[in-house]
Formats: C-alpha cells, sequence, structure tokens
C-alpha cells in the first residue's frame, strides 16, 4: 500500500508536471489479478482497485493500518466499472454488476471479491475511510441510484448523475460516493468549478476510450494547474483544491468523499471570471 501525504497550496504552486503526478495521480491501480491501495492523509482516505480473474481475490490488511483487519474501524464503498462481478463479505454474496455499488460499514471482517467471465474481469474500485459507527452492509444497482441529468449539449457537460453513498441513499459515516456518465458529444466535467475545504475527494476516469485522455484541472482556483488522464487512473483532490476536467472525447468517472459532512451540496463555487 502506497503512502501519499498532503500538500500545502503554496508547495503545489511550485510542482512540476512530474511532482504534480507524483503527489496527486494514482496510475496503475488496476492490474490483472492483483490488489493495488494507496493511503492518503487527506482524511485518511485509502483507495484500492482490484481485478479478480480465474481466482478469487481477498480484501488484505496492511501493518501501516495498524488493525486487525481492513474494516476493524473503517468503512468502504465498492463500484465496478468492469465485467459482471460478485463480493462475499462475512458469508453473504453480492452480485456486483458494472455500476453497482456495494457498501461494507465498519467490522466486516472477510471479504473476496470474484470476476464472472476471467476473459472480461471485475473491476472493483474501492473507497474508505475511518468509521465510528456501525452501518448495514448494502448493494446498490445503478437504477436504483435515482439518475440525475445535468448540464446542456450547448457548453458541452450533459450528464447524468448517479448518487449511490448519501443521506438518502447508502448510509455511512462519512463516505459520500457515486459517479457521473458524460452523454456523446459532451466532455466538460464540474463546471462550474466548486471546492469543499470540509472534505477531500477522490476522481477515478474509466471508459475512456484508446488514444484519448481527459486533462483534469486542480489547485486553488487562482492558481490552477492540470494533468493529463488516461483510462483507470485516479486523482486524489486536496480540500482547498477546484477539481474539474475535460476530455477529448465522452468519459465517465467516480466521485468519492470523505471529510466533516456528508452534504452532497457543500460547495463554494468559483465564478468562471475568477479562475486563473
Amino acid at each position: 500500500m502506497q503512502q501519499r501525504y498532503e500538500s500545502n497550496p503554496r508547495e503545489v504552486e511550485r510542482m512540476n508536471t512530474q511532482e504534480l503526478r507524483n503527489n496527486f495521480l494514482v496510475e496503475s491501480l488496476f492490474v490483472t489479478g492483483e490488489v493495488h491501495f494507496v493511503y492518503s492523509h487527506y482524511d485518511r482516505i485509502v483507495i484500492g482497485g482490484i481485478v479478480p480473474v480465474a481466482s478469487p481475490l481477498e480484501l488484505p490488511n496492511y501493518d501501516a493500518l495498524k488493525s486487525e483487519f481492513f474494516l476493524k474501524r473503517r468503512e468502504v464503498g465498492i463500484i465496478n466499472t468492469g465485467g459482471p462481478g460478485s463480493i462475499v463479505a462475512d458469508g453473504k454474496t453480492y452480485e456486483v454488476d458494472k455500476l453497482s455499488c456495494l457498501y461494507l460499514g465498519k467490522n466486516t471482517k472477510q471479504v473476496h471479491f470474484h470476476s464472472v467471465d476471467a476473459a472480461h474481469p471485475a473491476h472493483f474500485f474501492l473507497f474508505s475511510a475511518p468509521a465510528h459507527q456501525d452501518f448495514p452492509n448494502r448493494l446498490f444497482t445503478k437504477a436504483q441510484a435515482l439518475p440525475v441529468s445535468l448540464g446542456a449539449s450547448e457548453t458541452a457537460n450533459q450528464r447524468t448523475i448517479y448518487k449511490y453513498i448519501h443521506d438518502d441513499g447508502i448510509h455511512s459515516c462519512q463516505v459520500v460516493m457515486g459517479l457521473t456518465v458524460l452523454t456523446p458529444g459532451s466532455v466538460w466535467n464540474t463546471m462550474p468549478a466548486h471546492t469543499h475545504d470540509r472534505r477531500s475527494e477522490v476522481y477515478l476516469y474509466f471508459d475512456v476510450p484508446a488514444n484519448q485522455g481527459v486533462i483534469h484541472f486542480m489547485g486553488q482556483p487562482t492558481e490552477t494547474r492540470h494533468m493529463w488522464v488516461q483510462n483507470n487512473q485516479a486523482i486524489i483532490s486536496p480540500p482547498w483544491s477546484i477539481h474539474a476536467g475535460a476530455g477529448t472525447t465522452s468519459y465517465a468517472f467516480i466521485w468519492a468523499m470523505a471529510g466533516e459532512n456528508k452534504d452532497f451540496t457543500d460547495m463554494d463555487f468559483i465564478e468562471l471570471q475568477g479562475m486563473r
């Protein structure tokens, strides 16, 4: 499990491209037949990618967590972005198809990940945060997420938002999680840009076609920076940073947050004229 440490805004202003990527971009999260995790000191979140093939993969524990098992003091949201799969949590099996979300609460001990077809494996994206209360394990399909359409073709940001873990959906201690799918012909996400000092956020970009990419914008509104992001790569976004992107084609991304509250609308919007 990699460790990523916090960076203050003034430090980020002085970073070159490779330093930005080393601190905020997770390039190799999904590797066939393997488990990969990154621990971020922003709100002590952990993100992971699990790609089982012929054999199931177990949710590991890590010495850095100083815990009896991974979810002893944590909760996790899991979204599948690949082929059909299943997750067995403490003996109960959950069928997790593409764009379905499974929440596992604190004190869930044994978790195993399976792919239905090894030739088209599941890609499980995990987002975990500390938890101080037990909430029941729960599965949501894409249809249950009550999709909401936003944006317009005129501004190239027509998109559908699926909310899974939030106050009116799956209950959690502090994880908020969902995904956004851009309509063909639209490329912009999260415009107008915003910050939320109360929460850290992670973006996982997926379904980015071959030979296409997304420019992710970050930084303080008056000191923005950018990184080119490819398919199945993730961005760790500090609470003080904007988080927005524009692609060379339409794509999808998972957004996951943890911090002081679970209010999805807790955003400090930035006037476009004030961006630099």
